[in-house]
Parts: C-alpha cells; structure tokens; sequence
C-alpha cells in the first residue's frame, strides 16, 4: 500500500498513533504489512477484526469451513445473514471486514491450508496467526514458518482455558519446543464435548493480535514461551520456555515432517472438531463443476441441493453434504473417516 504524509489518510488511526509504542512510523509500518490467518473459526474472526482495524495492510484469511447456527455465539464476524445464504467462512468474513476498513486489501481463500500451498502461502507474509482447531494444521504453520524463518503467533481456546506462544523462528521456543508430538487422538476435549464460551476467544485473540502488531512494528517485549489463561478460576500461568531447544525436532534438527507428505495422492479424510463430521480432500487438487454436478444429484434423488458460486450442498438420507469447487467436501452425519470416503466415492467420485 502507499501512504502519502496526508495526515487525513491516517485519520482513522489517530488514538492508535497517540501511543508512543506504535507512534506514526509504525503505523505506516502496519498499512505496509500482510498477515496471514489460517482458520476463520473464532479465534480467526476475532483476530482479522483487530488486525483490520489497526490497519494493517493487506489480511490473508484461508479456512476450508462454511457457517453453522452454532457459530454465531462466539464468532464475531457472523450473523444469521451470512448463515442465510450458506456463505464460507473466509468470503462472509472478508465482506465483513471490507465494511470495517475498506482501505486495506483483504483476500479470502476458501480452501484447506495444507502441504501443498503452505509454504507459498507463508513466504508471501511478514507474520502468520493461527486460528485453526487442530493440532495437524498447527504443526505445519509451525513448519512452513521455521523453515522460511517466519514470526507466527499460536493460540487455542476450549471452554474457559486458553493459550498462545509467540514463535521467532531461531530466537524463541518453536510449538515443537513445546510440544514434541500430537496428543492422541481421543485424548484431548473438544468443543464439542467441553463447550466454550466467547470470552476466552476474546482474551487470547487479544493478546495475540497485540504479539502480531508488536512484531510487525518492531517494538515492545514479545510473549516467550506458553502464555495460558483459565477465566473461571480466574488463574494466569506462564511455562518458562523461552529459548529454543537445541534436541528440537523441528528447529532444532530442521526436520519438517509436516511438510514432508508432498506428493502424496488421493483422499485425505479429516475429522472436523466437535461437528460430527469429516473433511474429505483430494491431492494433487482438482476443479469441480459445481452446477454440473447438482443436475447429476438432483437426478440421482438428492434432497435440498443448493449451489452457489463458493459450495454446493445437499442431503441424502442422514447426511448432509457440502462440497467446495476445489473437490474438497464435508459430509455431516459421521465421524468415521472410512465412512466418509465410501460416501465422496459413491456420490462425488474421486
């Protein structure tokens, strides 16, 4: 973006630039920078809405995800509007935004985040946020961005309780610092089965969208290490990690496994956090004609086939269908991945 001295230009920003941390400089700073968002859930919502509103200058939103009733409690970006018209997560978002601060640039992907685009993705920002809901995907943030040596900010939230690092890639703890491996599957709770309530989102989010906005005007102390806030008992914990470890597998030994599926072919099945519900994509990526494959649906006897130009959705028997142009789908009704596949196969094809 350019920024002329024209003080009026910056006149949204001015109680921002009061405060001598960010000042003009920084500001000019920010409408210079671009972030990354990967997941537009709550926490996603919550942090494109502060970065937007500090003015930074161009926003990346990416979520393969599309609007549910249950979302509008906690994210903020939603309402019954964008529920209406079975928008994406990223492409409601985005309109959204460009409503809030139409002088940034904002792009929406509507598509996974994964090992074929995310080292693209990354090298094209200063700074990455995490907004996802998994550990799969945090992992390979955390690849991308310590094998192109950039700054991204961790966080998660579930029910009362949550958590954010601040990771500079050889200067602080990496996620594999601090957490070697996954939790087992089955072993940690979800949304689903512990619920959450908006607050934390706001608290995280808030703290993490500050750690954005530090790095990206190079000034104020960083939070190192593992930062967790539990609002119903009322605790704030600090784990002192804060140098990163030399036996790492990640930034210490500079093995990136996550990234090291490329290449792989046909379906992936993931389970989708506290929805019932399994991801389905296909690799190398294909296009779907959407319009074409809901006149071959609505033949077959599918019931309530809706398409639009960003999904098409549809019902049969206790599933609920939601395919993307990419030929990734979600199919409702059944945590079995196997399951999942069996259905893609039968009614999309591979």
């Amino acid at each position: 973006m350019n920024i002329n001295e024209n003080k009026n230009e910056l006149a949204r920003y001015a109680r921002q630039t009061l405060y001598p941390g960010i000042g003009l400089e920084g500001q000019k700073k920010l409408l210079q920078s671009r972030v990354l968002i990967v997941g537009c859930g709550a926490l996603g919502t919550s942090l494109a809405n502060h970065l937007a509103r500090a003015g930074v200058g161009h926003l990346t939103i990416i979520d393969r995800d599309f609007i549910e009733l249950n979302n509008l409690q906690r994210q903020t970006l939603f309402d019954e509007e964008d529920l209406k018209h079975a928008l994406p997560k990223a492409a409601a978002a985005t309109a959204k935004l460009r409503l809030i601060n139409s002088e940034i640039s904002i792009e929406a992907l509507v598509e996974d985040f994964n090992y074929d685009n995310a080292l693209e993705l990354v090298k094209g920002v200063d700074v990455v946020l995490d907004g996802t809901d998994n550990f799969e995907t945090r992992y390979l943030i955390n690849d991308a961005c310590v094998k192109l040596g950039k700054a991204w900010v961790y966080s998660g939230v579930i029910a009362a309780y949550g958590i954010t690092s601040t990771i500079v890639p050889g200067q602080t703890p990496c996620l594999r610092c601090l957490f070697p491996d996954p939790p087992p599957p089955g072993t940690t709770p979800t949304c689903d089965t512990a619920g959450i309530i908006g607050s934390i989102v706001g608290v995280i989010s808030s703290i993490a969208a500050g750690e954005a906005i530090k790095l990206l005007v190079g000034k104020g102390t960083l939070n190192r290490g593992l930062l967790s806030v539990d609002l119903w008992q009322n605790s704030f914990e600090k784990l002192p990690i804060e140098t990163p470890l030399p036996d790492c597998p990640c930034c210490g030994k500079r093995k990136f496994e996550y990234l090291e599926s490329e290449g792989a072919r046909g379906s992936h099945a993931a389970s989708l956090c506290g929805r019932n519900a399994v991801q389905i994509s296909v690799r190398p990526a294909a296009q779907i004609n959407l319009e074409e494959l809901a006149m071959r649906l609505q033949v077959a006897g599918a019931a309530e086939v809706a398409q639009n130009e960003y999904l098409l959705r549809f019902k049969l028997n206790s599933y609920e269908f939601t395919v993307f142009p990419d030929a990734r789908a979600i199919i409702k009704g059944t945590d079995d991945e196997n399951m999942a596949k069996t259905l893609y196969s039968r009614y999309i094809g591979i």
